[in-house]
């Protein structure tokens, strides 16, 4: 049984709906952010980045940083104007990239089932971002980035979303980067049957967003011990969130690139590379179909397939392409023992195409270059179910969610 429950949203109004919303905080550096925020005083980095407004030579996670996020929250509250809803409501949010449209539900999910498990994850959170969001959280008292969440799809939730995209949006812009945003208020006269439906769902499972979750989590714990009287039914019990239903889902490829050959001649490297992999020439740069591999090397892409089949997997992560390909090649020949800390090994996400792996090829800044074939939902799901841990950098989730559209008070 999964919880939701509809939420008074702090939100612009939808003539400021483009200028307020901005990119998830964490898939920009501080250069980055303070790029796309540049000549627009509403962007909400000035919010979740705030170290935009201070000196390069600011400690991003100073105490300065995070009194002038509230500041900053406050200020575009009031000159956005970012409003609160009168009452809790449910939201659909529907992301268009080309040919690729998901819709998905904009609600509050219950730290208890988070906590519990019954929100399941595949993805280990690291201490310094944690405390970085949970301060930023408590500072504000707001979730201001959703958590994003599948599940398997529902025809009760289906037919709900059909009758509500009928009606106007309240949001409806595409962002600088292409991609389309519509969000819509759904009835509050639909609560009940919205929460209905998503109780016949098993599982919940985090698709991104880890941190945020876990930071909501050790907000409330703060925000619980510090309030004597509390009831579980405060808002800083539950943390915002989107679920898509899982065939809506596109995750795109994490390719790897490689600064170096670890002292191997071109020659060799295809040599010891020959002995675990069946090596064709000029292959396609995006790989087909599972078990395949792109490899660009010196100016041209090479095809990979495991010669021989990895023998009943004891993890469910064992058999997956970019466990095979770190356990086959990637530590054993070019010696990247842990791709967590290792400073010769870079990720390029999928939405960059093949094109950007060539570039770095060419241009020096990388030896050699994989691509592989994109992890599944389902794969995901298994993973999660196992009580499993994704491999590091094996998921890239597009189109991205914007942070600011929709927040929640706590």
């Amino acid at each position: 049984m999964a919880i939701v429950k509809p939420f008074r949203a702090l939100r612009p109004t939808p003539e400021k709906a483009a200028e307020v919303s901005a990119v998830p905080y964490d898939v920009v550096n501080t250069a980055e952010a303070r790029a796309l925020a540049a000549g627009n005083p509403l962007s909400f980095l000035h919010v979740s980045r705030p170290e935009i407004d201070l000196a390069d030579d600011v400690d991003p996670h100073a105490d300065e940083v995070y009194n002038l996020a509230a500041q900053n929250f406050d200020a575009l509250t009031a000159k956005a104007p970012l409003l609160i809803e009168d009452d809790p409501s449910f939201y659909f949010y529907r992301l268009r990239m080309g040919a690729h449209t998901q819709t998905g539900l904009v609600a509050c999910c219950s730290v208890d089932e988070y906590d519990g498990d019954l929100i399941r994850k595949h993805e280990r959170t690291r201490k310094d971002k944690e405390d970085d969001r949970t301060r930023h959280m408590l500072t504000l008292r707001a979730q201001t980035g959703p958590v994003f969440l599948t599940y398997q799809p529902n025809a009760r939730i289906n037919a709900v979303a059909a009758v509500v995209s009928r009606r106007k949006p309240l949001f409806d812009f595409t962002a600088p980067d292409g991609v389309a945003h519509t969000v819509w208020r759904i009835p509050t006269e639909s609560n009940d049957a919205v929460a209905a439906a998503f109780a016949e769902i098993g599982a919940l499972y985090i698709a991104d967003g880890h941190h945020r979750a876990k930071s909501a989590s050790r907000a409330r714990e703060s925000l619980r011990d510090a309030n004597p009287e509390h009831t579980g039914g405060e808002e800083y019990n539950f943390f915002q969130c989107v679920l898509f239903p899982a065939d809506q889902v596109q995750i795109l490829a994490y390719n790897r690139i490689v600064k170096d050959l670890h002292g191997l001649s071109k020659e060799d490297f295809l040599k010891k590379t020959g002995e675990e992999f069946e090596i064709s020439d000029d292959a396609p740069a995006t790989p087909q179909s599972r078990g395949d591999y792109g490899m660009y090397l010196d100016g041209r892409w090479y095809g990979l397939k495991l010669r021989r089949e990895v023998t009943r997997p004891i993890r469910v992560t064992d058999g997956m392409d970019v466990s095979i390909l770190q356990d086959k090649l990637l530590s054993p020949i070019l010696g990247i023992r842990d791709v967590r800390t290792d400073k010769r090994i870079d990720f390029v996400g999928g939405i960059r195409g093949a094109e950007a792996l060539e570039r770095l090829v060419n241009d020096g800044a990388a030896a050699v270059a994989f691509s592989l074939f994109p992890v599944t939902v389902a794969e995901l799901m298994q993973v999660s179910d196992a009580g499993e841990i994704m491999p590091p950098k094996s998921t890239w989730f597009e189109p991205k969610l914007r942070d600011g559209l929709l927040s929640h008070l706590i």
